[in-house]
């Protein structure tokens, strides 16, 4: 079943949204393809979590989920902004990402 926006409420339904929605869309089969994680801090504090799928033919994939907006920003294989999606659901810092 793939995960939808209205599906996410912790970290780990975020990256399982953003690993599908990545690999989606460069028709990766995301089983074969890991996705990787960065914390993002500002003055000590998680703002963000970068992630990204390599693929094959150095194809690179990247997202970033902005804390403070509850947004996802979604980044093709050229690097280009292809799309922005809001959460509607906040996503607590109780929830927190493991350490990079």
């Amino acid at each position: 079943m793939h995960a939808t926006v209205d599906d996410i409420r912790t970290l780990d339904d975020l990256r399982r949204y953003i690993h599908q929605t990545l690999c989606a869309k460069e028709n990766l089969v995301a089983d074969e393809f890991a996705i990787s994680e960065v914390r993002l801090t500002r003055g000590g504090e998680l703002c963000g979590l970068q992630f990204c799928v390599r693929g094959p033919r150095s194809v690179r994939l990247a997202a970033i989920w902005a804390a403070d907006r509850n947004a996802v920003y979604l980044y093709d294989a050229q690097g280009q902004r292809y799309a922005k999606i809001r959460i509607a659901r906040q996503i607590t810092s109780a929830s927190r990402a493991p350490a990079a």
